[in-house]
């Protein structure tokens, strides 16, 4: 501090004294002019260390050689520049002249210059041959997010990656320097940049970037031997504004998939959360427990966490509040097929809000016990449903699959049904009861790409059911900001489709996979399994796409399915009839839904 403060008077004096010498020569003044300068200098010194520890300048206000540090440093002379022309006026001091103006104006610039050059010596001491050690990289990107991640890089400590080079495709930034960083090409040329420098990985600094640049920028980077790394989407780094090496990850699948940037209203969703009495069930799965994280934010009165599967709830707990004593009030070890536990619970407890996610959902397995899916996805459903209208919830939202559009398995059967269930309570209730739907789930338990990348692990072979199949995605944060947002917006009675975007070639996505590995694996096709759908759908047939509140939310209308119909269905009966079952009761709700439309 007392040697940046010496400097900064020295600027003032040096200035000064540099100044008047040259108006001393030209003019050939006198000595004592010389003299007069040097004392107004470093009375100015004096005044602008005053001031500067009035402001904290020296500090450390403002990181030393900053744009924010040289700004102060502006105002600061600034304003002693114009109390010395003041005081010099109003004493009516001659022989000063330009020195007024050009004084102050050459000491701002000596100590711009001065902190300019500390701060290009602290940065060159990463480039030192000492920082061999660190891994050299290359930066795709020469935006903001490329200038902040080389910051955090030059400053850090514990940085272990050495910038040593930039690329992007903008011709406008084909000659920018960052930091020191040199743009060195597009990234048609990364692999011969790459060789050139010596880079061991490639970051993508561009956190807004659609799956169609991350996979091009990839595969290139891949080929070219690189390790590839992403920032995450912005709308992850929203919280914290800023980007350093500590958001750096690995790339995955939904990078190459697609990043969805949603803007949710987050007032729309705290009015029907904040205070309230929620209740998750299926609490413990991928879709409930990052609906019970989701949910935590925006204070509820209370959280109740359902689930039958204890370790499950024991993992929820630990990702909510670190700690899983399980001692709580929060979680709830019970079955929705306990038609007592639930009427019990939800009068013990008296839920306001509910988020139904508790449900079967492997649709291979059920195509063999379909009875376990009436007693979970349609009774369970309908046991829910008829606690949330005995004690009065406010909202249910009961969650969906786009398996339930024209459903041939029987896990879309039995949810296309759980959906009708809905609507039938919807009809009977002074609550707001919908449901939400949508598909393939990235990263939840059972997802065919954690499969894919367990068995990349293991060595393969990668297996694929058809080389034409298409499904839909969204990561699972995704899906739940959209499942919140629709408790908010839907309407009674309404089945609330998800926008996903286009759908996926499952055959191209496991190719992705296995090239990002670097691994050689092959590709079994396995061909369609009972109940599988070549390409999903969103809609049923004379479903209608209407878009009133958000541009990501479909509104339909589901046709009713009465609980009577439901305690029809017989699971002691054959697998085989139980189907039709689950088939002719599907096809019922549809006559209901050609009905209404005529």
């Amino acid at each position: 501090m007392l040697g940046l403060m010496a400097l900064d008077f020295a600027a003032w004096v040096g200035s000064f004294a540099i100044l008047a010498g040259l108006q001393a020569v030209i003019a050939d003044s006198t000595r004592p002019a010389l003299q007069a300068a040097v004392i107004d200098g470093a009375i100015c010194g004096l005044v602008f260390i005053v001031l500067g520890v009035l402001v904290r300048l020296h500090q450390g206000r403002a990181a030393l050689g900053s744009f924010e540090d040289a700004m102060l440093v502006g105002v600061v002379a600034a304003i002693t520049g114009a109390a010395n022309l003041v005081a010099v006026l109003l004493m009516g001091i001659k022989g000063h002249g330009v020195l007024l103006v050009a004084g102050p104006l050459a000491a701002l610039i000596a100590m711009i210059w001065t902190r300019g050059l500390y701060r290009m010596m602290r940065d060159r001491h990463f480039d030192r041959p000492g920082a061999d050690g660190l891994t050299p990289v290359l930066i795709v990107g020469a935006g903001d997010a490329g200038r902040q991640l080389i910051q955090s890089m030059r400053l850090d400590p514990n940085s272990t990656w050495r910038p040593v080079g930039l690329v992007d495709d903008d011709p406008a930034k084909r000659h920018r320097r960052i930091r020191g960083v040199t743009n060195l090409g597009t990234t048609a040329d990364l692999a011969d940049i790459a060789d050139c420098t010596g880079a061991r990985a490639a970051i993508l600094a561009m956190p807004s970037a659609g799956a169609d640049v991350v996979r091009r920028i990839s595969g290139i980077a891949a080929k070219a031997g690189l390790e590839v790394k992403v920032l995450p989407p912005i709308s992850e780094m929203l919280s914290t504004g800023r980007i350093d090496i500590t958001d750096i990850r690995d790339i995955d699948v939904a990078d190459l998939l697609g990043r969805h940037v949603i803007d949710t209203d987050v007032r729309s969703i705290a009015h029907y959360l904040a205070g309230k009495r929620v209740l998750v069930t299926g609490a413990g799965g991928s879709i409930g427990s990052e609906l019970c994280r989701q949910i935590a934010p925006f204070h509820p009165a209370e959280l109740i966490m359902l689930d039958r599967d204890e370790s499950a709830l024991h993992a929820v707990q630990l990702s909510l509040t670190g700690r899983a004593l399980l001692d709580g009030d929060d979680m709830v070890l019970g079955d929705i097929r306990d038609v007592d536990f639930v009427s019990r619970l939800f009068a013990e407890r008296k839920p306001e809000v509910v988020f139904h996610a508790a449900a079967l959902k492997h649709l291979p397995l059920l195509e063999k016990a379909p009875a376990e899916a009436v007693k979970t996805n349609v009774w369970g459903t309908a046991n829910v449903l008829e606690a949330a209208t005995q004690h009065g919830v406010e909202r249910f939202v009961n969650i969906s699959t786009d398996k339930a559009a024209n459903p041939v398995s029987v896990l879309g059967y039995s949810k296309r049904l759980a959906e009708g269930l809905t609507a039938a309570y919807a009809a009977e209730t002074e609550g707001t009861f919908l449901s939400v739907r949508f598909g393939n789930v990235l990263g939840s338990r059972g997802s065919v790409l954690t499969a894919f990348a367990k068995q990349i692990a293991a060595g393969g072979p990668v297996t694929v059911t058809d080389r034409e199949v298409t499904r839909y995605f969204m990561t699972i944060a995704e899906a739940c900001q959209l499942v919140i947002q629709a408790g908010a917006v839907g309407r009674d009675g309404e089945a609330l489709v998800l926008d996903m975007g286009e759908p996926v070639s499952i055959d191209s996505v496991a190719r992705q996979l296995i090239e990002l590995s670097g691994k050689r694996i092959g590709i079994d096709y396995t061909g369609l399994r009972p109940g599988e759908k070549m390409h999903e759908e969103l809609f049923a047939d004379g479903e209608e796409d209407e878009r009133p509140a958000h541009p990501l939310i479909s509104h339909t209308w589901v046709p009713e399915y009465e609980l009577s119909e439901a305690r029809e269905l017989d699971v002691r009966a054959p697998g085989d009839q139980i189907v039709r079952q689950l088939g002719d009761a599907c096809l019922l709700m549809h006559g209901r839904l050609a009905v209404s439309r005529l």
